[in-house]
């Protein structure tokens, strides 16, 4: 899937000449408010991809020919072309790749035993990559008086993708931080889908015992090039000024927030979110958390206007380490409908029924998801008025 060189993005290019990556230094993407979309992003009638998005954003652009530079420069673990991909029969529309490579290639997930565990310096980390893995450091301008001060965030090339322009968010490395959501975290990866003008990235979070691999504050982003579920799933309010609501429908039941509004209103939800995430942890309870552009809350449909952000967010069972022989193992892009499986024959035998049943071997009992309902309603119930 190449991306036509720009001109204006060599500075996000590594130099010609591997010795002098060391001294590259990490360029920077600024950008202000003016450059969140939050209207006019929308799925095309035909098939989409990267190359029939007029126009790819500035964004879009540093990342997909940086991207692409490294995976020329074969700093990735295999080379990724077109993945076979279907949609499943059946009511869900899940949308099925078969990607070989990353069940055999990558890392193997890190010795996980709690969802609340200490960053280890001695496990792997984000400050042991190679300097050609960076692709920049997302930079946001104070706009105006008022405005969060967003900390810096690394975009790195994940080595293992997914799809094309599979990347991780990284804050500070240095810092050590475990994998647990934090607002300058989860506000650079609602930002990031904002930032593409293409309908199809999207960014994500796995809890530790959420089949998180590194513990090593991280988010995911990435392109697929097809609507997804959660998009236009219809939802419930579970508080009446519908800052909560709730997803029944399939894949699986999820918490629901949205905003259609970059400043005061993005900042509410972030904080929102992490609020019941941060409960979850302290909790111990697993999660996955997936961040997409979608439909208001409310009676919508798979075919709605993509008019805002959803951040959806699954509390589930915790599973710690990778299960072998099962065709996709369940986190964040399974919970929202992107079945990654391993191999030819689950893709061509895989079914909607099968896939929804492995989906539901890593839900929470339905008492234990109840009280977590009960707890985020409350939880959320406690803002000020």
């Amino acid at each position: 899937m190449a991306i036509p060189h720009a001109s204006n993005e060599t500075s996000y290019l590594l130099p010609p000449n591997k010795e002098d990556w060391e001294g590259h230094g990490i360029p920077d993407f600024v950008y202000g408010q003016e450059e969140l979309m939050m209207e006019g992003v929308q799925w095309p009638r035909g098939a989409l991809s990267l190359l029939n998005t007029p126009p790819l954003s500035h964004f879009d652009s540093a990342l997909c020919s940086a991207w692409r530079q490294r995976m020329e420069l074969g700093l990735f673990r295999y080379p990724l072309g077109a993945l076979p991909t279907q949609t499943l029969p059946g009511t869900v529309g899940f949308v099925a790749q078969l990607n070989v490579e990353r069940g055999v290639q990558r890392r193997r997930p890190q010795n996980i035993k709690s969802v609340r565990q200490e960053f280890d310096p001695e496990q792997f980390n984000f400050n042991q990559i190679r300097p050609g893995e960076v692709l920049f450091r997302l930079h946001r301008k104070r706009d105006c008086l008022g405005t969060v001060q967003q900390e810096d965030i690394l975009v790195v090339i994940n080595v293992s993708p997914l799809e094309w322009g599979h990347v991780l968010l990284v804050p500070e490395p240095a810092r050590g931080l475990p994998q647990r959501l934090l607002p300058g975290a989860l506000r650079a990866g609602v930002e990031a889908v904002l930032l593409s003008s293409h309908p199809g990235f999207r960014v994500g979070f796995n809890s530790l015992g959420g089949l998180a691999s590194v513990n090593h504050l991280h988010l995911h982003g990435y392109y697929l090039a097809h609507r997804l579920p959660v998009e236009g799933a219809p939802s419930e309010p579970l508080d009446p000024r519908g800052r909560l609501h709730v997803l029944q429908a399939l894949p699986a039941p999820g918490f629901l927030f949205y905003t259609s509004r970059p400043g005061p209103d993005l900042e509410a939800l972030v904080s929102r979110v992490c609020r019941a995430t941060d409960y979850l942890t302290d909790c111990d309870i697993a999660h996955n958390l997936f961040v997409t552009r979608g439909a208001p809350p409310g009676k919508t449909s798979s075919s709605s206007a993509l008019s805002g952000v959803r951040v959806i967010l699954w509390p589930r069972k915790p599973s710690f380490g990778i299960k072998e022989g099962e065709a996709f193992n369940v986190a964040l892009c399974e919970l929202a409908g992107h079945l990654p499986v391993k191999t030819a024959q689950d893709f061509s035998s895989l079914t909607e029924a099968a896939a929804l049943a492995l989906i539901r071997e890593c839900l929470l009992p339905p008492a234990r998801a109840e009280d977590v309902r009960a707890a985020l309603v409350a939880l959320i119930g406690q803002e000020e008025q």
